[in-house]
C-alpha cells in the first residue's frame, strides 16, 4: 500500500524533524502533533536563520499554510 503524506508525518511523530517556511526561517524540533491542514505542534524548537540558531522557543505552534517542507533529521 502506498504511503499518504500524513502517514509519512505519523512515522517522524516524536522524533526530531526540520521545518522550513515560505519566510526563509527553519524550526528544529521534536513533533508532537499535527492535523489534516499540517498545522504541527513542536517541542524543544529551535528557530534558525541561516543555519545559525536565532532564538530557543520551546513549544511552537507552526501553522501549515506557512510550512515549505518537513524533514526528519
Amino acid at each position: 500500500m502506498e504511503a499518504r503524506p500524513l502517514d509519512a508525518l505519523n512515522r517522524a511523530r516524536d522524533k526530531k524533524v526540520i521545518v522550513d517556511c515560505k519566510n526563509g526561517k527553519q524550526y528544529l524540533g521534536t513533533l508532537r502533533a499535527f492535523d489534516i491542514h499540517i498545522n504541527i505542534v513542536l517541542d524543544d524548537t529551535e528557530e534558525r536563520h541561516n543555519g545559525e540558531v536565532t532564538r530557543k522557543l520551546g513549544n511552537a505552534f507552526i501553522r501549515g499554510d506557512t510550512i515549505v517542507l518537513i524533514s526528519p533529521q
